[in-house]
């Protein structure tokens, strides 16, 4: 990588002085704190890893912290179901005639003919082992053991095998449902399930409960021992997907989608309940703010709402939550398919209303914003959309009345916006992220009504149909570095980094460092596509930019400003909202242009 690429991260406080707070106001910039970080001299709970806090302080045992943890193996394992079946399709349709692929019926015909008897009973017995019923009782046998042989529960090492093992399976459900493949054309020594061959159920179901054991014996056991007991247990799963290639049950690329579920569902849930939440603590702390840095005296209040996704009811229910706490007689203005907000929000500015209430997904948040940006009026974010990315990223609830109500108890704090702008596309800001290629395609081909009745897997479903779109080429110049030639699935401009679900898409991204961060997203074939699932799926300290060992499957990078030009016209979004399709994009960092009321950390 070129060593001339701007420095990453970078203290807030020189940059929020350039924004002088309006007259009579004192706006703290407060840091917000990292996940993973726990306090000198807080000890591990006994039987386990060191605790990591979640965001209000609590861990994966608390019920806010399995709450959120729940949500993320949630997501996540949408995502995964998605790639899974991705790969299925990739491998029944274009893929069917490309080599290895080809020679696939040749390895099984290999296997037919080297059976001898002894390998036939060697196989059965080793394919059993994959067998739903062993599966199933061996991890009820293990839970038991992890429950009652310890002298204290291991409730959470218990519950991470159920759940991988459960994971694995309905995932598998999920893929036999939309890909279907044929099994291989030999003389197959078990009776055929109606299931497709793609993926192998048994080296799935396998690898989640004996590698789900391995890494149980490398967490928590002693000795040396240790190591040879993972390293059998590791086998068993390779063996068994090798019985039932021999038995000809399935392709060769059957069990390494079978291995490939596996291992994701352990991944997953590993990192969900074994780790602790990787959801970034996005909630400022006003007790640390210097003076001045409280919650404004109630006065004129302006409630900018989506009359599409906040009804009367809802209405009424915010109406009470201010009144609650002082702020009385506000005046609830809607948004329109003309105006989503910024007019409505800049008419409230220049009337002197002294806090402006924002309902609606992000798309209304980010017009409010655009014309909040440098006021120093403070905004108070209700999630009411699909997405509520900018709420997620902030600690807030994504229960409208609470989150306003924990709003209204913080404090205002100021956080960065993003200034984009392109050819056809007038100058904006944006809150969360920006972006061209299969995000913007994505959410342009996503209909408001499976928007309604799906909530947003609506996205991910989209998504799956533009996975077969050409890569675009585009050049990268970041704060007046040499230029990047790059080609690329994705390319997104983020000032915060979590998605739906909590995962963190962008890791290193905060609302606070006065950066913006850049991800260009560039997986070739299967195996470019899983190393971009585990890139994004483990939170790591960034400390340079590019992925490690030059893989470029996913890259990333942060500034304060880039100028993005693509060779082609692509699709273009800004904050889940598509915009015109063009070959530019520029995007310059805002630090500290938005005040935010947060909430107290533990909300």
């Amino acid at each position: 990588m070129p060593t001339d690429l701007p420095e990453r991260r970078t203290a807030l406080t020189g940059h929020v002085s350039a924004l002088p707070p309006s007259p009579g106001e004192q706006v703290p910039s407060l840091p917000l704190p990292r996940a993973g970080t726990r306090p000198a001299g807080t000890p591990a709970a006994e039987g386990g890893p060191p605790q990591t806090p979640d965001a209000a302080g609590g861990t994966p045992e608390t019920a806010g912290g399995m709450g959120r943890a729940a949500g993320v193996i949630a997501a996540t394992a949408v995502c995964q179901a998605a790639l899974m079946v991705g790969l299925g399709l990739l491998l029944t349709g274009p893929a069917a005639r490309v080599w290895p692929l080809t020679s696939e019926d040749e390895v099984n015909e290999a296997l037919e003919r080297a059976r001898t008897g002894t390998l036939d009973t060697v196989s059965l017995i080793v394919s059993e082992a994959g067998n739903t019923v062993t599966v199933v009782v061996g991890t009820l046998l293990a839970c038991l053991a992890l429950l009652l042989v310890p002298r204290l529960p291991r409730w959470r090492d218990a519950l991470f095998l159920s759940v991988a093992v459960s994971l694995q399976s309905l995932v598998f459900l999920v893929i036999t449902e939309a890909v279907d493949r044929t099994r291989p054309d030999v003389d197959r020594l078990d009776a055929s399930p109606p299931t497709s061959s793609y993926t192998s159920g048994h080296t799935g179901a396998a690898t989640a409960l004996y590698a789900g054991l391995a890494v149980l014996v490398l967490h928590r056991a002693k000795g040396p021992w240790r190591k040879v007991v993972a390293v059998l247990l590791l086998l068993v799963p390779v063996l068994v997907g090798l019985a039932r290639a021999y038995r000809g049950m399935h392709h060769p690329t059957d069990i390494a989608g079978g291995l490939l579920n596996g291992g994701l569902s352990l991944l997953i849930v590993g990192r969900a309940l074994l780790t602790g939440p990787h959801v970034p603590a996005a909630a400022p702390s006003p007790a640390t703010a210097p003076a001045g840095g409280v919650a404004p005296a109630p006065g004129r209040t302006a409630v900018v709402f989506n009359p599409t996704v906040t009804d009367e009811s809802a209405c009424a229910e915010l109406r009470r939550v201010l009144e609650d706490h002082g702020h009385h007689g506000a005046e609830f203005v809607p948004t329109t398919a003309d105006d989503p907000g910024e007019g409505q929000t800049e008419r409230a500015v220049r009337d002197g209303f002294s806090l402006v209430v924002v309902c609606g997904g992000d798309g209304t948040v980010r017009a409010a914003a655009d014309a909040l940006a440098g006021t120093g009026v403070p905004l108070a974010v209700v999630p009411c959309g699909t997405g509520n990315l900018l709420a997620r990223n902030l600690g807030l609830p994504v229960k409208p009345a609470e989150a306003l109500a924990v709003a209204l108890r913080g404090a205002p704090c100021r956080i960065d916006l993003g200034r984009i702008e392109g050819d056809g596309m007038a100058p904006a800001h944006f809150t969360v992220m920006s972006g061209a290629g299969l995000d913007a395609a994505m959410l342009e081909s996503t209909s408001d009504r499976a928007k309604a009745v799906l909530g947003w897997p609506a996205y991910v479903m989209a998504g799956l149909r533009e996975l077969r779109a050409p890569r675009m080429r585009l050049t990268v110049a970041l704060d007046g570095a040499r230029p990047l030639r790059r080609s690329a699935r994705m390319v997104l401009v983020a000032n915060t980094g979590k998605v739906q679900g909590g995962a963190a898409l962008v890791p290193a991204a905060r609302p606070d460092d006065g950066l913006l961060d850049l991800m260009i997203l560039d997986p070739r074939g299967p195996g470019g596509w899983l190393s971009a699932v585990t890139t994004l799926m483990r939170p790591r300290p960034r400390s340079g930019a590019g992925d490690e060992g030059g893989a470029r499957s996913v890259e990333y990078f942060t500034f304060r400003r880039a100028d993005i030009r693509f060779d082609t016209p692509q699709q273009r979004e800004l904050d889940g909202d598509p915009v015109t399709p063009g070959r530019r994009l520029t995007a310059e960092v805002r630090p500290g242009a938005l005040t935010v009321l947060l909430p107290e950390r533990g909300e």
